[in-house]
């Protein structure tokens, strides 16, 4: 018992310590930034577009040719075409497809999993805390109430881990649409 003070108060020394010679440091540093910036004479330059001066003209990309028309491209123009018709009665209007579309959509995926899956670690932790509570009673009834709650947060445990799995699928099938419909990688962060 007599070590474990020992070691206890000898490690909160050192974190003393090294906090101490960090302030000390950190200071220092301040001081020198402070001396050097007191040393600049000249103002640092700013650069803004009237400096740039006229910009060229950004290079068009050459016209796409058509493609023979096979029964793979017909399949494909009927399966897209079917899709924008689900879109325009989903939205009303046919909704642009731009970067803004692909990374919200991503985030609010992204966002439901993240929910779902916090949300499935807080009632684990409720059920363990039920558990614990469960086992440290005494009284027939209680445990009875207690044992009535844990059953019903692990059926809640349950039906969040189906959904987290909808939730992966979702997320998966759309980032298989994305890489069908030709997405830039950069638009999916």
């Amino acid at each position: 018992m007599r070590t474990r003070f020992f070691a206890v108060v000898g490690v909160a020394l050192l974190i003393g310590l090294a906090s101490a010679a960090w302030a000390q440091s950190l200071a220092e540093v301040a001081k020198k930034e402070e001396e050097r910036r007191k040393a600049i004479v000249t103002p640092a330059r700013v650069y803004t577009n009237k400096d740039l001066g006229p910009g060229r003209e950004p290079a068009t990309p050459p016209p796409a040719t058509a493609p023979a028309d096979t029964a793979k491209d017909a399949e494909k123009k009927d399966t897209k075409d079917a899709k924008d018709a689900d879109a325009k009665d989903a939205g009303g209007k046919d909704a642009p497809k731009d970067q803004k579309y692909w990374s919200e959509r991503l985030k609010a995926l992204q966002a439901k999993l993240d929910h779902d899956s916090s949300f499935a670690d807080a009632l684990q932790v409720k059920i363990n805390a039920q558990m614990t509570d469960f086992i440290n009673r005494d009284d027939p009834v209680q445990k009875a109430q207690i044992e009535r709650d844990r059953n019903k947060s692990l059926a809640d445990l349950d039906a969040l881990k189906k959904e987290i799995e909808k939730d992966k699928k979702a997320l998966a099938d759309f980032q298989e649409e994305a890489r069908r419909a030709g997405v830039p990688p950069g638009w999916l962060r």
